[in-house]
């Protein structure tokens, strides 16, 4: 017999900051290892020192490259850690991406906060900087999709698509002969850009997002509706705003604009993005055709409609174009990035509208914005809304509740339990009862730094 900890280090009874540390009597494993995000009470977490020895981690296993599931690499090496980070090839290119461009972003929001005093901190410091960003990438290791991974006389792993964004895998770990399942985060059926994701056949222990456990995405033609807000928005002659992730919402979003133009379903007005990380990503759907289904001739078209900013120069050049127009800028929860300037400017005129693309977590100006809050805060000061504010959860790279429920319809056995994880509290209990109705197995809601002990 052997036992096992399973350490929940984070995205535990909320959404963000996945970490999920197993200690075994042969390797000690990381599953993801990302910042919080949203409500202050969980960014602070970032800040601490996390319960374990981080000096005892063996490796890291990342099944994508979202800040959520990576963003706290730089400071994990920083604390002492120095084993390898294994992830698909576009997964590390879209972390290491994801990575200097928060570090970025850190550096600059520090600066700005101690030249106009609205931090609490004196000096005002980045959580991590491009420095420690360099030392973490030397750690990456690239690793292919499909084939198991011997780590140890009694442990191996596999990645397995799972549509998310692009590069993204949910994990298969065998353990002293116990296949654990850890879901990542699970993609949608009939995504533009990415396929199906692949589906367990086997799992004696599995650990689920459940982002989306209480809500089915409405079942719209997100592009007829997308060319309705923008063409009313024109209308009024204001400019339609979409605050985007920069993997994969972008490039969607990218596309489906082109395919609206070349339709005449809405006018051929400037569309700019605004997202330096966005605007790298590009290259590593150019990189990795193979883990996506557009075409690259349409793809390149696509890209060509497009106006690149290259600059905050130019950021401020579009600002002044009071012309309408399109701007996608990041970031997707409107908690940094470019998408803050453009607000700034613009959420106090009530021509403009607002276009909301993904899912907004507790604490996020992108939540308050959903839940009619009639003023935001930026750079310290408040603004007044006065824009339209439109939420388009379809256009969501998470699987709703029905996808989650289908994603464990091929698994053969009757799982030992199901960990519901990544999703805050009413949508994981409702995706408990809904698991327990279906199949009838054991569903556990794991507390944030709880430590769960497994026999085997």
């Amino acid at each position: 017999m052997s036992e096992l900890k399973i350490h929940f280090l984070g995205a535990a009874e909320t959404v963000t900051g996945s970490k999920f540390y197993i200690e075994t009597p042969e390797k000690n494993i990381l599953i993801d290892c990302g910042v919080f995000q949203g409500l202050k009470k969980l960014r602070e977490y970032n800040r601490r020192e996390l319960p374990i020895d981080v000096s005892n981690i063996d490796m890291v296993l990342l099944t994508h490259g979202h800040l959520d599931h990576t963003g706290y690499l730089p400071k994990l090496v920083k604390d002492g850690y120095k084993g390898k980070i294994y992830g698909t090839a576009p997964t590390l290119k879209v972390t290491e991406i994801i990575l200097l461009d928060s570090a970025k972003i850190q550096e600059e929001e520090a600066d700005r906060a101690n030249k106009e005093g609205y931090s609490k901190h004196s000096p005002a410091l980045p959580f991590y900087d491009t420095g420690d960003v360099k030392k973490t990438l030397l750690r990456f290791e690239a690793v292919k999709k499909d084939e198991w991974h011997q780590i140890s006389s009694n442990i191996e792993y596999r990645f397995l698509y799972n549509g998310h964004i692009i590069g993204s895998v949910y994990i298969e770990l065998e353990m002293f002969g116990k296949i654990f399942v850890f879901s990542g985060d699970l993609g949608r059926k009939d995504d533009p850009l990415l396929m199906n994701p692949l589906k367990p056949r086997w799992a004696d222990y599995i650990f689920m997002e459940s982002t989306y456990g209480n809500k089915l995405h409405p079942e719209i033609d997100v592009a007829e509706r997308l060319a309705s807000l923008i063409n009313k928005t024109v209308e009024n002659g204001g400019t339609v705003i979409i605050p985007s992730f920069a993997v994969e919402r972008l490039q969607v979003l990218m596309v489906l604009l082109w395919q609206l133009v070349q339709k005449n379903k809405i006018p051929e007005i400037p569309i700019y993005i605004d997202s330096p990380m966005g605007s790298n990503v590009l290259s590593v759907f150019e990189s990795y055709p193979d883990w996506h289904k557009v075409h690259m001739s349409d793809y390149y078209a696509a890209k060509h409609q497009m106006n690149i900013v290259s600059s905050y120069k130019e950021t401020w050049e579009v600002i002044d174009n009071l012309k309408p127009k399109i701007i996608i800028a990041g970031s997707g929860m409107v908690t940094g990035g470019r998408a803050l300037t453009y607000l700034q400017q613009m959420i106090d005129v009530s021509h403009h509208a607002v276009i909301l693309v993904g899912y907004q977590a507790e604490g996020t100006r992108g939540r308050q914005l959903i839940d009619g809050a009639h003023e935001i805060k930026l750079f310290g000061k408040y603004y007044e809304v006065k824009a339209s504010i439109h939420l388009m959860e379809n256009l969501s790279a998470h699987a709703d509740q029905q996808e989650l429920l289908d994603w464990l319809g091929e698994i053969k056995n009757i799982p030992e339990n199901v960990f519901l994880i990544h999703g805050e509290a009413s949508a994981a209990d409702a995706l408990r009862v809904k698991i327990k109705d279906q199949y009838g197995w054991r569903v556990t809601i794991p507390e944030l730094f709880n430590v769960s002990t497994i026999v085997i």
